[in-house]
């Protein structure tokens, strides 16, 4: 059994929650909504779905037949305007993840599927994290984690939520290193015995030699070699421009970017319904939609659940490797 958060009750995450679960016949797992009940029945009515939900206090109270749902705080429809953001539902969106994740570490689930919080309704609710990523690590206490993107492209970021400048100073030796072997065991864990992983460079031209900058030569070529000692196959650095295109040709199973933009510009380009955004490292499993609340469009009936449903499966297909994700 699976937990799912509906992500910022403002924006698209009920909508396509509901969708999502409409057909149980899909999954292979039982899944419980962290959620509001209030607000999940009003999609339910809009949508003209046929769920019937059920407010249940603990996993082990799942009901078949029903969409059981956890509500932490019992916020309603009367209490916040949809499509904007508020404290009040970033606030709500925090409390939805950590019972989530709370009855993962406790046993009761095997892992969690997010939908998508508001950063600055997070900050506002008085909850200081750089998003849904940083709460998992904090809560199961993580040290050395990442996300990953897994769809038809599989990229790992050695930073993500920072300032450019931050994330060129956090290129370093050991981070790098430790991004590699978290991508090389994930990736095991859906049946590739030997991956190919190619290491994307920093600078333009992966630096050129040194020409246009020294942190290929001084922290991402050693970490490469010292994967490589640890017998995981690995390549580079390959010149940013040039890697993700292999990648999608099959040249290479993986890759390693080093930031968010770089990798996330790569993923969404051509595969956003498909690509999951995934943390990996931690001692429970976590997928999640790789789109944001979109408030433009929420309680308007156009949010697509495509993404939500590959959260689902790829949670489940994580699932069959049975050890830390």
């Amino acid at each position: 059994m699976f937990g799912i958060t509906i992500g910022d009750p403002a924006g698209v995450g009920p909508e396509i929650v509901v969708k999502a679960m409409n057909d149980m016949s899909k999954y292979q797992e039982k899944y419980v909504v962290y959620g509001a009940v209030d607000i999940l029945q009003y999609y339910v009515t809009k949508f003209g779905l046929a769920e019937k939900i059920v407010e249940i206090q603990d996993p082990d109270e799942y009901k078949e037949g029903y969409l059981n749902v956890i509500d932490p705080n019992h916020l309603t429809m009367d209490q916040y305007e949809i499509g904007k953001c508020s404290g009040k539902c970033g606030d709500a969106a925090y409390q939805y993840v950590v019972s989530a994740i709370d009855a993962s570490l406790s046993g009761k689930l095997k892992g969690v599927v997010t939908g998508p919080l508001n950063k600055e309704a997070l900050h506002l609710g008085g909850h200081n994290f750089d998003g849904h990523t940083e709460i998992f690590a904090t809560r199961t206490n993580t040290q050395k984690y990442c996300m990953m993107f897994y769809g038809p492209m599989k990229i790992a970021h050695v930073s993500t939520h920072c300032s450019l400048r931050t994330a060129c100073d956090r290129v370093k030796k050991q981070r790098v290193l430790d991004v590699i072997e978290l991508l090389n065991q994930a990736l095991q864990m859906t049946g590739m015995k030997k991956p190919l992983i190619a290491v994307a460079g920093l600078n333009p031209h992966a630096g050129e030699h040194g020409l246009f900058g020294t942190e290929e030569i001084e922290e991402v070529i050693p970490a490469i070699e010292e994967a490589k000692k640890e017998g995981i196959n690995v390549v580079g650095p390959i010149p940013p421009d040039s890697c993700y295109k292999k990648h999608i040709d099959g040249e290479y199973d993986a890759v390693v970017a080093m930031y968010h933009d770089q990798g996330h510009i790569a993923a969404k380009l051509g595969n956003r319904d498909m690509c999951v955004n995934c943390t990996i490292g931690l001692p429970i499993i976590r997928t999640s939609v790789d789109h944001g609340t979109a408030f433009d469009i929420a309680g308007t009936g156009l949010a697509d659940e495509t993404n939500m449903e590959q959260s689902m499966l790829c949670a489940e297909k994580f699932l069959k490797g049975n050890v830390k994700f």
